[in-house]
């Protein structure tokens, strides 16, 4: 299921809701199946556990970020980006603070989530200061996921995604951004992309990359402006 499929589903409501709201909610039972081997379980989990938060879902959600459980710890991830922006605060501090490289990988994943389901407009600018800074983190797992944020978060954020392509000396996080501004398109970009073309210093792999980014992101502005040329 994509993450906005979960959100319409979080919308729109289950019908087993109005079953779970007349008991007690069992949390350690509605947690333990965002580990089940059948995905139809983790989505009705899921869905459930944003329908009925309460003040310790988030914290708790926050607390497997850095689950050994791979399928565990992913399924939290779209849980918590399926909340809102209200878990954004949350997310840049774990993002820029945690001494776990999984855990800030996460915490960039999660902030990817809240941009698919919830739109770039209104997204917290704390969110987007934590990741540009993450841009920098040693760890490829963090600047990858960082970049990748960003691209969901789209045109807002081209700036800081072009500040990052030109103060990095890191080809592999180039290419990362690179990618990003080809897929968000934003006429900003063909500029940035058409210096790095033609410079004689561009590493060959960041000139490949941007090269195919600026075809898609000039295909992309053709068929905003279809009287533009493309290339």
């Amino acid at each position: 299921m994509t993450s906005s499929a979960l959100k319409q589903k979080v919308v729109l409501g289950w019908r087993h809701m109005s079953v779970y709201k007349t008991m007690t909610t069992n949390w350690d039972e509605l947690f333990e199946q965002l580990k089940h081997p059948n995905p139809h379980m983790r989505e009705r989990a899921m869905a459930t556990i944003v329908e009925l938060q309460d003040e310790t879902t988030i914290p708790r959600l926050m607390a497997l970020l850095g689950e050994t459980d791979t399928t565990y710890r992913r399924a939290a991830v779209k849980t918590i980006g399926a909340i809102g922006y209200s878990v954004v605060p949350f997310l840049a501090d774990s993002l820029l603070n945690s001494s776990d490289v999984t855990v800030r990988g996460s915490a960039a994943k999660a902030l990817a989530q809240v941009a698919v389901n919830f739109g770039a407009e209104g997204f917290p600018e704390v969110g987007i200061r934590a990741l540009e800074q993450a841009m920098q983190d040693l760890n490829p797992v963090v600047h990858i996921a960082a970049v990748m944020a960003l691209g969901e978060i789209g045109t807002p954020v081209v700036d800081v995604l072009i500040r990052g392509l030109e103060t990095t000396d890191n080809p592999a996080l180039a290419v990362s951004i690179v990618g990003a501004l080809g897929s968000i398109g934003d006429e900003r970009g063909i500029a940035v992309l058409t210096r790095l073309i033609e410079s004689e210093t561009t590493d060959s792999y960041v000139r490949e990359a941007a090269v195919s980014s600026l075809s898609r992101l000039q295909l992309i502005q053709s068929r905003l402006t279809p009287n533009r040329p493309v290339g």
